[in-house]
């Protein structure tokens, strides 16, 4: 109630000076009458306002409204891009049609601009279920290619290429796409191949061998690509660089290098890591066949290895020197330096099976 006198009262207001101005611009007009047409354009002005007023302001406001709020959201948003899109077009043709003479100059503009912003709602409605489809899908489909681009190229670190078991994990098929090594890491591989001290010219030639076995592989291949990084003298920091710029994923068995990348928000792929998760799972209880090779540091006992190298500790195994044993495993400890196993013979090694050395 308070808002529709409020409405009347500003009505009033403003179409009682409409009416002033009115009348007063028909007395200059017929120089005539100018009191008695400037005070009765002011009053019928007033009688206007107070009486349409509502009509013309808050009834089609609360139409709108409820037009507005029995919408879906989905309805909604088309409308807004329609209007939007709308009065882009309209912006676009307002210039030439300024430039028709005369009364077409003045009207053609706002003429358009209703046209063109009432066809373009209208056509976001109709057809905004295709359109959002449309624009989902495509967005769904760039996502999902530029992460599967993403997913099949790999940034290889010297110490993968050393290590060699990033050839024998390519050739099983769980590693598909492109391995991308930089020339920064070819030179440094070629300069630890050519280093005077033994052990590192055979881990650099190794690493050449593994790169070649790589680019003969199947399922993968080897690219070398060329980076121009200013600025950044260590491979680990061009590395790095390259792999935050491009989301690349990094392959490396360096520790320090794995773990500045994680921080960096990088993924990783660690040999290491992957061996670690594919070993065996052994509880304890659990019979396993172990060949002893050496003595224990503790008295009587016998330490062997299993196929992915990890250590069994066998109490009692001393005596089985170079012998394959079954053994009982009783406790599991997880070391940083990889995993160690704890065992005792089963039923004091009546079940021993002597292996010779030369067999």
């Amino acid at each position: 109630m308070k808002v529709r006198v409020a409405a009347r009262a500003l009505g009033a207001i403003l179409f009682g000076l409409a009416g002033y101005q009115l009348g007063r611009w028909l007395s200059e007009t017929y120089h005539t009458l100018t009191i008695v047409l400037t005070l009765s354009g002011a009053g019928l002005g007033v009688i206007v306002g107070l009486l349409f007023t509502p009509h013309i302001t808050i009834a089609p406001f609360n139409h709108v409204r409820r037009w507005l709020a029995s919408m879906a959201v989905g309805d909604l948003i088309a409308v807004a891009v329609g209007l939007i899109v709308g009065l882009v077009l309209s912006a676009l043709v307002t210039i030439p049609l300024r430039a028709l003479p005369t009364f077409l100059g003045s009207f053609a503009p706002l003429f358009a601009a209703v046209v063109i912003c009432y066809i373009s709602i209208s056509i976001a409605l109709s057809r905004h279920r295709e359109l959002l489809e449309y624009f989902a899908h495509r967005r769904v489909v760039t996502t999902e290619a530029a992460e599967e681009m993403r997913s099949e190229k790999y940034l290889l670190d010297t110490s993968a290429i050393i290590d060699g078991r990033i050839a024998d994990v390519a050739a099983t098929g769980f590693l598909r796409g492109s391995l991308l090594v930089p020339r920064f890491v070819l030179r440094e591989l070629q300069s630890i191949a050519d280093s005077p001290d033994a052990l590192r010219r055979a881990r650099g030639r190794r690493g050449l061998d593994v790169l070649s076995q790589l680019q003969n592989g199947q399922y993968v291949s080897v690219e070398v690509v060329d980076f121009d990084l200013e600025g950044v003298e260590d491979v680990d920091g061009k590395l790095i660089s390259i792999a935050s710029e491009f989301s690349y994923p990094i392959v490396t068995n360096d520790y320090n290098l794995n773990k500045v990348a994680v921080l960096q928000g990088i993924k990783v792929l660690n040999i290491n890591e992957l061996a670690q998760a594919l070993r065996p799972v052994l509880l304890p209880g659990e019979d396993i066949s172990v060949r002893i090779i050496q003595e224990g540091k503790e008295l009587d006992q016998g330490v062997g290895y299993l196929d992915d190298g990890t250590m069994v500790v066998v109490e009692g195994g001393r005596a089985s020197m170079n012998s394959e044993v079954e053994v009982k495993v009783t406790r599991l400890l997880q070391t940083t330096a990889g995993r160690m196993i704890f065992a005792q013979l089963v039923n004091n090694g009546s079940q021993r099976r002597a292996v010779s050395k030369e067999a």
